[in-house]
């Protein structure tokens, strides 16, 4: 079984003073190996009173093709995954929450004017290149009006227990065997984390939670989760009931299931969610121990997954 998992952010700070190397700051154990033991502080100082080293500064970027950059040549998200187990977020908020997440960033490439806006919170180590917005335009590949970009490494595969840790204290799994649309990954993912389902499980056909627009979307919330894909999902999943007490309630569009209103969630629960177009396969359903669904009202017959995912955790979350 292959998987990966994804660990929680906190948001950097807001002070507008000089940039800074503070080798007394630390950095808990990145999720993709080593120990972040230092900050360069962008436009950002430590203490108040403290002393500075020599302010550093972004490597300047003139020509396209420079050989520091290459990687952000092709910001295609498959090649960035097959050829360089990578992934791109883009805008100041989600690069701030790559770099303060336990990922591992591979380096931020921004404009002049981006850099100036700080402060700025990066790893050491961790290259930071400065370009004009033209020949940022110009190599990326799609509109670039964000003033930066960031580039992660996408956490290696391992398996439930080493990404989760200890799998007892959980009590509450998202389980998504095949969606197909990263945008509504992404929501079920923002969703997910605002309601208190800190663990999700995908399915080997289940889309990139890593790609470009479901991290966008989802507002870095794939940064704060713990997610793993599984190559043999029901084998996990049957790992999970016998071994850990797990229950599977499976969402479905059946006027002969459980209504959601009426269903008491278990004591330790996984919601599995269908795909876009046809719900969950047979396989999926044959896993489950209940049904459950959302009556509808007005002549419709469903609701877009990501709307209903949320409708869902909110009420196995208890309130």
């Amino acid at each position: 079984m292959a998987g990966y998992s994804v660990c929680r952010y906190i948001t950097g700070n807001d002070r507008k003073v000089p940039l800074s190397f503070s080798p007394s700051r630390e950095k808990k154990g990145s999720k993709t190996g080593g120990t972040k033991n230092s900050t360069l502080f962008l436009h950002g100082k430590d203490k108040p009173g403290e002393s500075f080293n020599e302010p550093m500064k972004p490597e300047p970027i003139t020509d396209p093709n420079d050989a520091r950059i290459t990687p952000y040549r092709e910001l295609k998200d498959r090649r960035l995954a097959q050829e360089q187990g990578l992934f791109v977020v883009e805008g100041r908020q989600l690069v701030r929450r790559l770099l303060t997440s336990e990922i591992e960033a591979h380096s931020i490439l921004m404009t002049k004017a981006c850099f100036a806006s700080g402060p700025w919170d990066v790893p050491e180590g961790i290259p930071v290149y400065q370009a004009s917005k033209e020949i940022i335009s110009s190599m990326v590949g799609f509109q670039f009006h964000r003033g930066v970009l960031g580039l992660g490494h996408r956490p290696a595969p391992v398996s439930l227990e080493k990404a989760w840790g200890d799998i007892e204290r959980i009590h509450r799994l998202l389980i998504c065997p095949e969606i197909n649309d990263v945008e509504n990954l992404g929501s079920i993912l923002r969703t997910a984390a605002g309601l208190g389902f800190g663990n999700v499980l995908l399915g080997p056909s289940c889309c990139d939670p890593w790609s470009r627009r479901a991290i966008r979307t989802s507002m870095g919330a794939v940064f704060q989760l713990e997610i793993s894909r599984s190559e043999r999902l029901e084998d996990d999943l049957e790992r999970l009931r016998d071994t850990y007490g797990f229950e599977f309630h499976a969402t479905v569009i059946d006027g002969s299931a459980t209504a959601l209103v009426s269903m008491v969630p278990p004591k330790k629960v996984g919601l599995l969610m269908g795909s876009e177009a046809h719900g969950l396969s047979d396989q999926w359903l044959a896993v489950a121990d209940q049904l459950v669904t959302i009556p509808m009202d007005l002549g419709a017959d469903s609701l877009n997954v990501a709307v209903a995912a949320g409708i869902f955790m909110h009420h196995y979350r208890g309130g």
